[in-house]
């Protein structure tokens, strides 16, 4: 079981305070953030990518990159990479690169993102997100397991004798996660191809996302990838802590209330008893998170969004402190002791080399 932390990089106003932070004083705390996440024991540090204000993570593997220079263990992913309006061979060649800086550390989640207007800036057409996302992807997924590619497709030019590079470090593509709030294509996607499935459950009840979830599970199988159980599920999370709930409410509910994402809206309460959000101590997010497996089933990684709604950089060390220190180590053993042996671990290079190695010996891996 993987614990982290994700970012969608927003620039908010602190209600509280008034102060709005800087560009570069939002893109070096989201560094902090991610050096905090390795230093308290959390297994993965992912970014956003977004094109608009007010958010900041243009360009994911320049960041990533960034801090894969400057950690030594933690797992550095996306928590949208945007396939639709990214050309996949760009994303092939830049995660590929960044996968052999970080000696293999990267992994991606791919995405529609939020943001329509996104469509038209890079010249592609909302309309056809599904069929962009299922194109772009299966180019992506060839891209990275042949040296030489002949490929034509609709959305973009044909490709003859193309080679990306630099070809993926030991010979094995990053794991792939892909991303969805609410369409059960993208979830037939991720069981086609055997690869992840993110249920970012942050905004919407939890009843919307056992479906997605039961149908990627259902559809894994259904492709011979294995048992329902041992698809690869990731799931999303927010949580604000202090050591008194009564405090953390205080404190929080000016921020929940100006959050753009979701101020003005349901109360606080209401949010947190209908959605993962939690608002209280640390047993508090202990006792909510170990629900989640009663609701979906054993998953492989667990995100948590700490770093928004304007809320400090101190603040949010502080709540990365309390995770890694009181919430993690206990999610971890409770997760561990009722974990059926045939559901397999979160997703990591050494791993994937190894499954690929023993499946064909005489591969790219094993002649790395």
């Amino acid at each position: 079981m993987q614990f982290g932390i994700f970012s969608v990089g927003d620039v908010t106003a602190d209600p509280t305070t008034g102060a709005t932070p800087t560009e570069n004083e939002r893109i070096k705390a989201m560094v902090a953030i991610a050096l905090k996440a390795e230093e308290v024991g959390l297994d993965v540090f992912a970014t956003g990518e977004h094109h608009n204000p007010p958010f900041v993570p243009s360009s994911p593997t320049t960041m990533l990159g960034y801090i894969a220079a400057r950690t030594e263990r933690i797992i550095l992913s996306t928590s949208t990479t945007l396939i639709t309006t990214n050309d996949p061979v760009k994303i092939a060649e830049d995660f590929a690169m960044l996968q052999h800086l970080a000696d293999g550390r990267v992994d991606l989640m791919l995405g529609r993102g939020n943001t329509g207007p996104v469509y038209p800036w890079f010249g592609k057409d909302i309309r056809q997100g599904i069929p962009l996302s299922v194109e772009n992807y299966a180019l992506l997924h060839e891209l990275w397991r042949n040296e030489v590619v002949d490929w034509q497709g609709t959305f973009r030019t044909p490709l003859q004798s193309f080679t990306s590079t630099p070809r993926p470090l030991d010979g094995v593509p990053p794991f792939v996660w892909h991303g969805s709030i609410r369409s059960p294509e993208i979830a037939e996607q991720a069981a086609y191809y055997g690869d992840g499935f993110f249920a970012n459950n942050i905004f919407w009840p939890k009843e919307h996302y056992v479906r997605l979830i039961e149908l990627y599970r259902e559809r894994f199988a259904h492709y011979g990838h294995g048992t329902p159980e041992q698809a690869v599920v990731g799931l999303g999370g927010q949580v604000f802590m202090r050591r008194n709930s009564q405090d953390a409410v205080r404190e929080f509910r000016p921020y929940f209330d100006n959050a753009p994402v979701y101020g003005h809206g349901p109360s606080l309460e209401e949010f947190t008893d209908q959605t993962p959000l939690t608002v209280g101590s640390p047993q508090e997010v202990i006792d909510k998170t170990l629900t989640f497996r009663d609701t979906f089933g054993d998953y492989q990684r667990q995100l948590f969004l700490m770093d928004h709604a304007g809320l400090p950089l101190k603040t949010v060390l502080e709540q990365l402190d309390l995770l890694g220190e009181e919430v993690v180590p206990v999610l971890r053993k409770e997760f561990a002791s009722a974990r059926p042996a045939g559901v397999p671990d979160g997703p990591t290079h050494a791993a994937l080399v190894a499954r690929d190695r023993a499946a064909d010996p005489a591969g790219p891996a094993d002649a790395a």
